[in-house]
């Protein structure tokens, strides 16, 4: 290289990716959608599930004060959907059935947050 040369401007250049250096998805690979076998580690783990009809606001005294046949007034109106909730996570939303006695949910609506 001389003295008298002038330096040269470079441009950034982008390469495209090679479709055939990216793996297809799989199992265990990002992107894929896992199998119920994959998932059959977690199939024992306990969870807490609740279904919450509505909630209230009460002083100490005034809780201290229910008694048998006392109507607690809750947040929601008859008819309106129950939360899901599982490990303090809403998931889900749902009716509230009675099939043979037992009191149920059925869900109407999978709740879907983004992290």
């Amino acid at each position: 290289m001389t003295q008298d040369a002038e330096p040269r401007q470079l441009a950034p250049t982008q390469f495209e990716a090679d479709p055939s250096d990216t793996p297809p998805p799989g199992p265990g690979k990002p992107g894929a959608a896992p199998t119920a076998s994959d998932l059959q580690a977690v199939f024992d783990v306990p969870v807490k599930v609740q279904a919450v009809l509505g909630r209230s606001r009460m002083d100490i005294g005034e809780l201290m004060r229910l008694k048998t046949g006392d109507v607690v007034e809750l947040d929601r109106r008859v008819g309106e959907p129950a939360d899901i909730f599982v490990n303090n996570r809403l998931i889900a939303r749902g009716e509230v059935v009675l099939i043979d006695g037992t009191l149920g949910v059925t869900l109407t609506e999978i709740v879907r947050q983004d992290r």
